[in-house]
């Protein structure tokens, strides 16, 4: 699978990251195949340095905008501070085998992520990055 970002989100995400000593996240917003936008949100893990979770405000309001003919919902970005843009074990656990695009960046790069699987026996598969 290809899935096209331009090179001004990608940065955007990297530069939010770069400057956060926790994980962040936000959404990504598009189409099948394409990512269009992001909304970054906050952070609200009790241990927002090794784990993330997604503010559900933010999730929420987001899904509203989806169902008034905003932009949908497909998927999210997180970071690994210190660590490489590869799925980890929490991930893997926390992950829902729905499809949805994990961007995770990590050590100054960036990987996509698609979670796959059967129901709640989630794992994931490496997608290209296209960026424009």
């Amino acid at each position: 699978m290809k899935v096209r970002i331009a090179r001004v989100l990608l940065e955007q995400i990297m530069s939010e990251a770069a400057a956060e000593p926790n994980e962040v996240c936000g959404l990504l917003l598009g189409e099948p195949g394409r990512i269009d936008a992001i909304r970054p949100a906050a952070n609200v893990a009790p241990d927002a340095a090794r784990h993330f979770e997604l503010d559900p405000a933010a999730l929420i309001a987001a899904h509203r905008a989806a169902r008034a003919g905003g932009a949908r919902i497909v998927g999210h970005y997180h970071s690994h501070p210190g660590g490489v843009p590869v799925p980890s074990v929490t991930d893997a656990a926390c992950a829902v085998a729905d499809g949805s695009l994990w961007l995770i960046v990590g050590g100054g790069a960036a990987r996509l992520w698609v979670s796959a699987g059967e129901h709640e026996n989630a794992r994931f598969v490496e997608a290209s990055l296209v960026i424009m």
